[in-house]
């Protein structure tokens, strides 16, 4: 039986090896999204648009909810939201594929030379391009409401960065996972649902009582939204010490849902 190496230095080797194999995957996850539709790659712009629209009239000008105390802007809910969601939905693309990864694609499992281990990698590169394309709604809108960002939003891959160590590691694990428990689909879709009203995106973390905020904070998607926030609409440095241990915690994560899949991965093939 094939033995396959679990150590961190294999996890980006692979990918490295198989770059060009990775993006070809992505590019057509992306177009195979929207193939046979009238309008193709169109609908990934007016997705977002649609969405952003919607949140701005029901929060904005339906609630009349505003996200600074005494701030008279409609679209500033909409927008700190938004941002908020783009990095959510980063998350919760890839959790909720992460059980169907080796389900779905049983012919790759029978072939020994197909790194396996990639899928993850292909998943978070297309919900990145997803981000990406919502980001550039997002700029539009903050542009035309508030005028240009500040340069704080050069430093927004410092804080994607670690989310998506995170993502790729318990993408491993679910994967994973997923072929030997088939009820994990069911459950990770409540889990993703839950996080998305237990995290600060439909309010700021200070809402919360400060007995109950670190329990907010324990939450792996707060740094991400919170740190988010402030260099894309703050305009504020992030926080460099919260990233730096956001980064390790996410590498040990990582590195443990990479080993393992490793690990598992020889029973694939038995039990599909």
């Amino acid at each position: 039986m094939q033995n396959f190496s679990a150590s961190p230095r294999e996890m980006f080797a692979s990918l490295y090896r198989n770059r060009n194999l990775v993006l070809a995957l992505v590019k057509r996850e992306v177009v195979g999204r929207y193939r046979g539709s009238f309008m193709g790659l169109i609908w990934s712009f007016l997705n977002p648009v649609f969405m952003l629209a919607v949140y701005t009239f029901v929060f904005s000008f339906v609630f009349k909810a505003r996200w600074s105390v005494g701030s008279d802007s409609k679209a500033e809910f909409a927008l700190v939201l938004f941002s908020g969601l783009i990095v959510f939905n980063i998350f919760a693309e890839c959790v909720n594929k992460a059980p169907g990864l080796i389900v779905s694609n049983v012919n790759y499992v029978k072939k020994v030379v197909f790194p396996l281990e990639v899928l993850p990698w292909v998943a978070i590169g297309a919900s990145l391009f997803h981000a990406f394309i919502s980001l550039i709604v997002w700029l539009v809108a903050y542009v035309m409401f508030f005028g240009w960002p500040a340069v704080s939003i050069f430093l927004l891959p410092l804080v994607i960065v670690p989310l998506v160590l995170f993502v790729v590691g318990l993408s491993w694990f679910i994967a994973s996972l997923g072929v030997y428990l088939r009820d994990v689909a069911q459950f990770i879709g409540i889990v993703t649902t839950t996080l998305m009203f237990v995290s600060p995106i439909f309010y700021p973390a200070t809402a919360l009582p400060e007995e109950y905020r670190r329990f907010l904070y324990m939450n792996p998607l707060t740094p991400a939204i919170e740190q988010a926030r402030e260099v894309l609409f703050w305009g504020r440095m992030p926080s460099f010490s919260l990233l730096a241990v956001y980064l390790v915690a996410s590498s040990i994560i990582a590195f443990a849902g990479f080993a393992w899949f490793q690990k598992t991965r020889k029973g694939f093939a038995d039990v599909l």
